[in-house]
């Protein structure tokens, strides 16, 4: 009988794993992918989330953990197996994004090793505090031991030798042999335009990412990888662009465009994917490989599975990650009372009311939320500074999230301090607290304009998260006239810096008067300390749009002589925020109310397209050609 039994157990097993490996070379395996988590422990918005009631909210890592707990078991029952990776931007944005600041939390890493990540990528967002900061990070995340839990890649990041962060595993790649005997090759990219977006790199360089790329498939082939995975922070553009120049990847699991592709993206043999952003969804692709044919197949819709999973209500958490979020949450909670002198004692503590949304985003366009987080700067610069300040700026892509009022039964029309937060908590100062600082500087007029074609320009040619929005002024502007042409073969554009049409100061009383170009009349400007760091550099590459930060005597000054202290302490942008909502209360028995001037946008800036510049050259040289032909025949005429 014992034989008997043992040859049942042998068959059994043999039939399982028949379904990850069949005799011909078949191989199945499971793909599970998030990416730009960007610290989202809970689920958003909070206000919306009720722990009995569920609610609307999306996300959470304890609904993320049962999720992926779900498939696994699934998947056993096939002998298949599941690897698990994030496309990176795990930090940055919401509160629980502060806590890399304090000493020993790694909130997001330690939770992805207690879910079983097999690999994260690095993400521009990784490095808002800078190298040293995300050394000490990756340290109290057990690194560089717990590369045997979850690797972290960095395949084109190249810190210094001398460097913490050289001595923390940060891996090139790595090879892992599944259970059913195909041997997977990872490698991990940080795109371009990410490189670009990295707040404070310090002194880490980053190599062309195809190249690296191209490098690190030569290696893991030669090594006896059956196949080859990117996971990258790079986009669907760039992700598409490594497809075609280095074929031998045979899947990409991206990020940094917050994506949500329903249904993946094919360049050539290349299989793309991306799960959008903020633990909305889980990435779900299934795979069949075959040896003989080296060919790979996507199976969802035979499996009838979907590629993005909701990570709804109807997700039941995963009740040890649940508790760890919660010892999370907790640390956080006593960290916000402090910052806020006790204004603020849990980050779900409601802070505001509102019957509409705050929301931004559009390319090149006044928002509402652009509008109200400039005016709250002002607001903040003017009360701390005691001056009269008469513009306040901030780019799109500081303004991180829509500021939405709750819509369920217990949270209908209420604003939490967590969703408020959202929008504006990025970066941090010398001081070590979160938040970008305010600082305090006076332009000319004529550098004011400048600010402004740099904010069209910029916008134009990289991404709307550089377009500029405004409070204490407007300004009329066409994108089409802020680059005259591109030097052909080379594309390299030529700027005009004409492409504001007008723009006009807010005057005391309300009024406006025109901006004037060439006037070396001083005005007072506010913006963050991130946002002013980059105005300059422009001048330096397009000399006609330089700036100089100066005193109020004109004197010129170092950026970081203009932060905003109040009482001894640096003013961050959501201090700004969160101090110009709360000063809206106008019954001490309810909360502040959002004032309704906010729910539409008010005509800041306006884009007007008129005819391209370069139309009028060419005209005047149509008039001068046909002027010429006119003569010639009138002369043959004549003779």
């Amino acid at each position: 009988m014992k034989n008997v039994s043992l040859l049942i157990v042998c068959s059994l097993i043999f039939t399982l794993s028949a379904f990850s490996q069949s005799g011909d070379g078949t191989y199945r395996f499971t793909i599970l992918h998030t990416n730009d988590e960007h610290s989202h422990l809970i689920p958003h918005p909070v206000a919306d989330y009720h722990p009995e009631y569920g609610g609307s909210a999306v996300g959470g890592f304890a609904r993320l953990a049962g999720a992926i707990n779900q498939i696994r078991a699934e998947k056993e029952q096939y002998n298949e197996p599941v690897m698990i990776f994030s496309g990176g931007d795990i930090l940055g944005g919401p509160a629980f994004g502060w806590l890399p600041l304090k000493e020993g939390v790694a909130a997001e890493m330690k939770l992805f090793q207690a879910i079983g990540y097999d690999a994260v990528t690095i993400g521009n967002h990784e490095f808002d505090y800078g190298p040293d900061v995300l050394a000490n990070y990756l340290k109290a995340a057990g690194y560089p031991e717990a590369s045997s839990k979850t690797v972290f890649l960095g395949t084109n990041t190249r810190p210094p030798a001398d460097h913490p962060l050289s001595d923390l595993g940060i891996k090139k790649h790595y090879i892992k042999e599944l259970d059913n005997g195909l041997t997977i090759g990872v490698l991990g990219l940080l795109g371009d335009d990410a490189i670009n977006k990295t707040a404070v790199p310090g002194p880490v360089e980053f190599d062309d990412p195809i190249e690296a790329a191209r490098q690190a498939v030569e290696e893991l082939k030669a090594a006896g990888a059956d196949l080859i995975i990117s996971v990258n922070h790079s986009g669907v553009y760039e992700d598409r662009l490594l497809a075609r120049e280095v074929p031998d990847i045979n899947i990409i699991v991206g990020g940094h465009t917050h994506t949500a592709l329903y249904e993946p993206v094919f360049e050539g043999e290349t299989v793309i994917v991306q799960a959008g952003s903020y633990l909305r969804y889980l990435g779900r692709v299934e795979f069949e490989w075959i040896r003989g044919e080296n060919k790979i197949t996507v199976l969802n819709e035979e499996n009838g599975n979907e590629f993005l999973i909701p990570l709804d209500s109807s997700v039941e958490p995963d009740e040890e990650i649940a508790a760890k979020v919660e010892e999370y949450r907790s640390l956080l909670n006593g960290w916000v009372a402090e910052l806020t002198d006790g204004l603020v004692t849990h980050i779900e503590q409601p802070v505001a009311r509102s019957n509409f949304s705050l929301t931004g985003g559009r390319f090149q366009q006044e928002s509402t939320i652009g509008n109200y987080v400039t005016d709250a700067m002002l607001h903040a610069a003017r009360e701390a500074t005691g001056n009269q300040v008469d513009v306040a700026a901030q780019a799109n892509g500081a303004i991180r999230a829509n500021v939405r009022p709750g819509v369920e039964e217990w949270s209908e029309g209420l604003i939490t301090f967590y969703d408020l937060i959202m929008a504006t908590g990025l970066g941090s100062g010398d001081d070590g607290n979160p938040g970008y600082p305010l600082v305090s500087f006076y332009l000319t007029e004529d550098e004011m304009r400048r600010a402004l074609e740099v904010s069209v320009l910029l916008s134009e040619l990289l991404d709307n998260s550089y377009f500029l929005q405004f409070s204490g002024l407007r300004m009329a502007f066409d994108p089409n006239r802020a680059v005259l042409l591109r030097i052909p073969f080379r594309g390299t554009p030529i700027p005009t810096s004409r492409a504001v049409l007008s723009a006009e100061l807010q005057t005391g009383d309300g009024e406006f008067r025109p901006l004037r170009r060439g006037s070396d009349e001083l005005i007072h400007v506010v913006t963050d300390r991130y946002i002013a760091g980059f105005l300059p550099l422009v001048g330096e590459i397009v000399p006609n749009l330089s700036i100089q930060f100066r005193d109020e005597s004109g004197n010129p000054v170092e950026l970081d002589d203009t932060i905003i202290r109040q009482n001894g302490e640096e003013l961050k942008v959501w201090q700004a925020v969160l101090n110009f909502t709360l000063s809206h209360q106008v019954r001490e028995v309810d909360l502040p109310e959002i004032p309704a001037r906010y729910e539409t946008t008010e005509e800041r800036m306006r884009a007007i397209y008129t005819l391209p510049l370069w139309v009028w050259p060419l005209a005047i040289v149509v008039v001068i050609a046909a002027f010429v032909m006119y003569i010639i025949r009138r002369r043959r005429s004549i003779n």
